[in-house]
């Protein structure tokens, strides 16, 4: 295996009973980059993390983590940290309380640098983990994986249960963390930031070649937010860069949809012509990428899609 990797598998599958949760998975995720898992529910993202982490083995292959340590092994177990979408926290217990059970639990602990981080997070050390909010609670858990200095942190639908201000202060926490320490980071989840500033910055050599769609509101376009400007020249692959006129940032998520339903539709591009040009784009971007099936709506501009303008094309 070689020792460049988060996380590499071989013919990995897991069976429960006679049904297969993941079955024949091979792949490789390079040290020292943030990787997302796309898939619908059922794809076996949990169950490749699961392995990942040794909360489960394999019924067939096998996955090493971080530089080619047996998954589930002693050294596996010092160099990964785990977030779960349902924080494993005790909610009767402190966060002080929390913090030294977290310390007695681990070879490897950074006690200041977490008491700090919750400092400036704002949560008090005398208040019960049950007391805490939803976005806190999320942000505990965090704060408890970097506190081991992994080399390796995995998250399985961190951002699930969050609020979307939750959603931004936790990615925005993450990232933090991931140009302080260069922990590689490999993460499962549904909610997909389809428009924003990027929370860090893409590293001037590139992304190893990778596809990037960058796709906006209105106020993305060229002039108006610099982390994309940055990104746009650093990027080495395939790229897009595509806005859509009379949207905004929350043109391309469920709210719309869901003002338009209450009876308070908002102004510019209406919610049904959005989830369209979404599902639109979206789709064909995995679909040349990942199906390898050729996308001419991706090649330039399109008269049955007038709202969307390609920027440096």
């Amino acid at each position: 295996m070689s020792t460049g990797t988060a996380i590499e598998a071989s013919g990995l599958g897991k069976r429960y009973g006679r049904t297969w949760a993941l079955r024949d998975c091979s792949l490789a995720i390079p040290s020292g980059h943030v990787v997302g898992l796309v898939g619908p529910n059922g794809a076996g993202k949990t169950t490749l993390l699961s392995l990942a982490v040794g909360l489960a083995t394999p019924t067939t292959g096998q996955v090493r983590v971080a530089g080619g340590r047996p998954a589930g092994s002693a050294a596996a177990l010092d160099a990964v940290a785990f977030v779960a979408q349902e924080a494993a926290l005790y909610r009767n217990l402190s966060v002080a309380d929390t913090l030294r059970l977290g310390r007695s639990l681990n070879r490897r602990w950074d006690g200041a640098r977490a008491r700090d981080r919750l400092a400036e997070l704002g949560i008090p050390l005398e208040k019960k983990i049950g007391a805490l909010s939803g976005g806190q609670r999320s942000q505990m858990a965090l704060t408890l994986a970097l506190a081991k200095c992994p080399e390796l942190l995995i998250l399985d639908e961190p951002l699930a249960a969050l609020d979307p201000v939750a959603r931004h202060e936790f990615m925005s926490a993450l990232m933090a963390a991931v140009l302080e320490d260069g922990v590689s980071v490999v993460f499962s989840s549904h909610v997909v930031n389809m428009d924003g500033s990027f929370f860090a910055p893409v590293p001037a050599t590139g992304l190893g070649h990778r596809p990037v769609l960058l796709f906006g509101a209105e106020h993305e376009a060229p002039g108006m937010d610099p982390s994309w400007e940055q990104a746009w020249g650093s990027l080495d692959g395939w790229k897009r860069w595509l806005t859509v006129t009379g949207s905004d940032h929350g043109t391309f998520t469920d709210l719309p949809i869901l003002y338009a339903w209450a009876g308070r539709p908002g102004p510019g591009i209406s919610p049904r012509r959005a989830e369209e040009i979404t599902r639109a784009y979206v789709g064909a971007f995995f679909d040349l990428h990942l199906k390898r099936t050729e996308q001419p709506l991706l090649d330039g501009p399109s008269p049955a899609e007038p709202e969307v303008t390609f920027q440096h094309p």
